[in-house]
C-alpha cells in the first residue's frame, strides 16, 4: 500500500502550489510564509473554502530561522509526520526577481537569490524524503544564472538525493497564460527502487503523463493578434481556437463580475486616454498591455501595479479576474481588506492552480511505484 504524502510548504505565498497538492490527496501540514499579507490570504482562502488547518500551524517567519533557532522545532514536526507511514516532502519556490528576465537580474548574490540556496541547505539539513523546488526559467536559460543553479543540484547529490528538472510551460496544462517555469523534483536515494535512478538522475518520472495540450498544437492555431479596442463590445472566436486557453472562457468559467474580488481593481486617475488607445490584444510594450478576449494571456507578473489592461472594458483587470487567468477555482478568494498592491503581487507570484495540480499528480504516481 503506498505511503501517505505529508507537505511542508515553504515560500507559500497565498497558497496556490499547496492549493493542488491538497486536490490531489497530499496532507498539508505545515506552511511557512514571511508576509503577513500574503499568509493571512492563504488563511482566509482555506477558511472560506471549508479546509483544514494544516496540523503543525501556519507561520510567519523567516525560513532561516529553521537552520538556527528553530531547527529543533522543525525536526521534531518531521519525525512526528513519519510516525504514520509517511513520506514527507518540501515544497516551495523561493522569490525569484534576482533570476527573472524582466526583474533585477542580480542572481545568486541578490537578497532573493540567496534564498534559493537557503531553502536547498534546509533540505540538506533536514532530509525530507522528496522535495519539489519551482523558479523562474531565466535560472536556467541565463547562464551566469545556470551556473549558479548546477551548483544547487551539485549540493543536493553530495547529500545523496536524485533529481530531475523540466522547464515547464503552464498553458500545457489548461492554464489560459503563456508561462514557463523551472521544476526540479528529487527524491532521496535511498528512497528509490534501482530501476528508477542512475547515478544522481532520477529514471523515468512521467513529466509529460498529465499534458492536455502540446505546445506545438498550441502554437500552431491561427490565435487573434490585434484588434481595434471597442469598450464593451462583442466578438466570437474564430472556431480554429482552443476556447478552453482564452481568458474570456476562463472569466465565463469563475463568473469573474460576481466573484467576491471582482472590485479589486486598479481605478485609473490619469492616463485614460492612452489606455483606450491600446488595441485589444497588443501586448508587444512593457506597459499597457492589453489582453485579448479569445487568446491566452501572457504571463501575469504584476510588478509596480502594472497589471494587464481589460480585453474590452477601460481598466485594469480585477483581482477576480487575475485568478482566473492563473487557473484558480471560482470559489478561491482573497480577504477584501487585503491592499491592491498585495492581491496582484501575491496573484503574480503564485503558481498557477492547474499546473500544480498536474505537479502533484505526476509526483504522487511516481512515488507509488518507485518508492521503496
Amino acid at each position: 500500500m503506498s505511503k501517505k504524502l505529508v507537505i511542508f510548504s515553504f515560500f507559500s505565498g497565498s497558497g496556490f502550489l499547496d492549493l493542488g497538492f491538497e486536490k490531489m490527496e497530499y496532507e498539508i501540514n505545515f506552511v511557512n510564509e514571511f508576509s503577513t499579507s500574503f499568509i493571512n490570504a492563504y488563511i482566509h482562502s482555506r477558511k472560506q473554502m471549508n479546509m483544514d488547518i494544516p496540523k503543525y500551524g501556519y507561520h510567519n517567519t523567516d525560513i532561516n530561522e529553521y537552520l538556527q533557532g528553530r531547527k529543533k522545532e522543525l525536526l521534531e514536526y518531521m519525525a512526528d509526520a513519519r510516525q504514520n507511514n509517511c513520506l514527507v516532502g518540501f515544497i516551495g519556490g523561493p522569490p525569484c526577481p534576482d533570476f527573472s528576465v524582466g526583474g533585477k537580474n542580480r542572481g545568486a548574490d541578490g537578497v532573493n537569490g540567496r534564498l534559493s540556496s537557503t531553502y536547498i541547505e534546509l533540505i540538506t539539513k533536514m532530509k525530507p524524503d522528496f522535495f519539489l523546488f519551482e523558479n523562474v526559467k531565466g535560472l536556467w536559460r541565463t547562464e551566469r544564472h545556470r551556473a549558479f543553479y548546477e551548483k544547487l543540484k551539485e549540493c543536493l547529490h553530495c547529500f545523496d538525493y536524485c533529481t530531475t528538472e523540466r522547464l515547464t510551460n503552464a498553458i500545457e496544462f489548461g492554464v489560459p497564460q503563456d508561462r514557463d517555469r523551472l521544476l526540479l523534483f528529487g527524491v532521496k536515494k535511498e528512497s528509490l527502487k534501482r530501476a528508477y535512478f542512475k547515478n544522481n538522475e532520477i529514471l523515468n518520472f512521467p513529466w509529460e503523463s498529465n499534458i492536455v495540450y502540446a505546445l506545438d498544437k498550441i502554437k500552431a492555431v491561427e490565435w487573434p493578434h490585434i484588434e481595434e479596442f471597442l469598450e464593451e463590445s462583442r466578438r466570437e472566436p474564430d472556431i480554429a481556437v482552443i476556447r478552453e486557453l482564452t481568458v474570456q472562457y476562463w472569466f465565463e468559467k469563475n463568473d469573474v463580475l460576481n466573484h467576491p474580488n471582482a472590485s479589486a481593481c486598479f481605478k485609473p486617475r490619469v492616463g485614460l486616454s492612452r489606455m483606450k488607445s491600446v488595441a485589444e490584444g497588443d501586448v508587444s510594450k512593457k506597459s499597457f498591455k492589453r489582453l485579448h478576449r479569445w487568446r491566452y494571456s501572457p504571463t501575469a507578473a504584476y510588478g509596480n501595479n502594472e497589471v494587464h489592461l481589460h480585453p474590452y472594458k477601460a481598466r485594469r483587470i480585477s483581482a477576480s479576474e487575475a485568478l482566473a487567468i492563473q487557473s484558480l477555482p471560482k470559489e478561491f478568494e482573497l480577504p477584501p481588506k487585503m491592499s491592491l498592491s498585495d492581491m496582484f503581487k501575491t496573484i503574480g507570484n503564485g503558481v498557477p492552480f492547474l499546473l500544480s495540480k498536474a505537479i502533484a499528480y505526476m509526483i504522487k504516481n511516481f512515488l507509488a511505484a518507485a518508492a521503496e
